[in-house]
């Protein structure tokens, strides 16, 4: 699926309102975040490859043939989370080309609770990047152009508790300077699909891991003045025009983990924001605070961050043995 699928009866409207249909359709294709579009196509695609290669159908799909694909994802080791984004992404597009979904057969979800129950869905979490291992990874960035990026990269993702989506996303126009620190405003968010916006204050550290001034520091000396704030620097040393990609910042992450000593296998992009979370309820700070920062919209997600945290404190078993 290279591209989402058209209405299935797109051929039968009127000439005269196709233009309307196509911005129709444009909209409706808009209505999912570009992340997840992306992985959609992703999917669909393996969906599809594997229904030729067996002679089926992908589009449409019978329900018999799409619980025989999770059963095959399953035997090739796919988490479970894996194997439900696949399901998601087969019924939007039959959705999306006005087909029945063959997501909705029992045949189906049964053999999705199957192999949850027989393999199980925990996710593996990544490791956060707690306060002492931030100041680890930043204190390995080098004095050039591409260590400012990465430590200001670094400083601002945990400071700001950013996913990555949103921090390759910032432009220097949505950052403001103050004597407190930065203010951010991020445009769009995995929970602000409607592009209302949020500003998040980030505040200032310690001259070795401040944020404000690492991000300044990066600005300055990559002569960058407007548009966006991470960017690719290539071999010879030149600042590119365009935007890093979400996955660069995780290959960041992960570079700067080893370089400290940590194994980068247990980071990932959003080590960062969890970091944050992390460390701020290790440091008791108040979970409203927190959410102001992390703009989650239920307590009870971050609630499994300060769980976490404080594991061991006033330990029920303390002192028994």
């Amino acid at each position: 699926m290279s591209s989402l699928p058209a209405p299935a009866d797109a051929s039968a409207v009127p000439v005269a309102i196709a233009p309307e249909l196509a911005a129709a359709v444009a909209f409706a294709k808009a209505e999912k975040a570009p992340a997840t579009r992306k992985a959609y196509e992703t999917d669909f695609r393996l969906f599809r490859a594997w229904c030729e290669s067996r002679g089926a159908s992908a589009l449409p799909a019978n329900p018999e043939t799409l619980a025989a694909y999770l059963a095959h994802g399953a035997a090739e080791g796919a988490m479970v989370s894996t194997l439900s984004r696949r399901v998601a992404a087969v019924r939007y597009a039959h959705k999306l080309a006005s087909l029945p979904t063959p997501s909705d057969a029992e045949a189906v979800k049964a053999t999705l609770r199957g192999i949850r129950r027989t393999i199980g869905a925990a996710k593996v979490k990544k490791a956060p990047a707690v306060v002492a291992r931030i100041k680890a990874m930043v204190e390995t960035c080098p004095n050039t152009l591409t260590g400012k990026r990465d430590r200001a990269l670094l400083l601002l993702g945990f400071g700001g508790a950013f996913r990555r989506s949103e921090l390759v996303a910032l432009d220097v126009e949505h950052l403001l300077e103050t004597a407190e620190g930065l203010r951010a405003f991020i445009a769009r968010s995995k929970t602000d699909q409607d592009a209302e916006g949020a500003t998040v204050a980030i505040a200032r550290g310690s001259s070795v891991v401040c944020p404000a001034a690492a991000v300044r520091d990066w600005l300055d000396s990559a002569g960058i003045t407007s548009g966006p704030v991470f960017r690719p620097i290539n071999k010879a040393g030149t600042v590119s025009a365009a935007r890093l990609t979400d996955r660069s910042v995780a290959n960041v992450v992960k570079a700067y983990a080893s370089r400290a000593g940590l194994d980068e296998k247990q980071f990932s992009g959003h080590s960062l924001r969890r970091g944050f979370l992390t460390s701020a309820a290790a440091a008791g700070k108040s979970i409203f605070r927190m959410m102001d920062v992390s703009r989650h919209k239920s307590v009870d997600t971050l609630r499994g961050y300060v769980q976490e945290a404080e594991l061991f404190k006033d330990h029920a078993g303390a002192g028994l043995l």
